[in-house]
């Protein structure tokens, strides 16, 4: 249970650092950033315990998400002049994220008794959706939309781990290499240029 409980509490800081820097990014105001640092970070996870049936979502009974949230957000205001002189720095802990939603997610789904495909598509739903909201509300193009290996990665992090599995790994190390798996996945994508092939031709 601690183990889920810190990979609930990674994702999270992850995708609201995410959120925070691309608040500054867009020069928002500090309450502009504070409502773009929470719904990042909460976004995928709520809809994911609509789906579930598990309401209250986690967040409102469970505070940590919300300091979770809170620190992070202080963290990036505090110290995002540091964090700009990394290259890449919000699309890192977006992969960060991305891959620690993902397993969150489908350990969700598996708690809940779902088949290993409805898992999958729950933490697809759970990884991609809290960046979803971040782009449209920037009046961006959400990169699940475009040709971005995105939620294809989040996809191969699910199928891993249920092929992990299968190999009767345990689920601690089984998770920790999907997730590695996604963040690196994501990581490649950025250094190399990688996109889906283009449907139009």
């Amino acid at each position: 249970m601690i183990f889920k409980e810190i990979l609930e509490i990674l994702g999270t800081a992850s995708f609201a650092i995410s959120g925070a820097l691309a608040a500054l990014n867009k020069r928002l105001d500090v309450f502009g950033i504070l409502i773009l640092t929470f719904v990042t970070a909460i976004g995928g996870g709520t809809v994911r315990d609509v789906l579930i049936g598990h309401t209250p979502v986690a967040w409102m009974k469970d505070q940590t998400a919300i300091r979770t949230i809170f620190i992070s957000y202080v963290l990036t205001l505090l110290f995002h002049r540091a964090f700009k002189k990394l290259p890449l720095t919000l699309n890192i802990f977006d992969a960060i994220g991305l891959g620690f939603a993902t397993i969150v997610g489908l350990q969700r789904g598996l708690e809940a008794q779902l088949s290993p495909t409805i898992c999958v598509t729950l933490g697809m739903v759970s990884g991609c959706f809290g960046g979803v909201v971040r782009d449209v509300l920037l009046n961006e193009i959400p990169l699940v939309f475009r040709k971005d290996i995105y939620a294809s990665a989040s996809l191969l992090g699910g199928l891993l781990f249920f092929l992990f599995s299968a190999w009767e790994m345990v689920a601690p190390l089984a998770a920790t290499l999907s997730i590695l798996a996604v963040v690196l996945l994501r990581l490649a994508v950025m250094r190399f240029g990688w996109r889906l092939p283009d449907v139009r031709g």
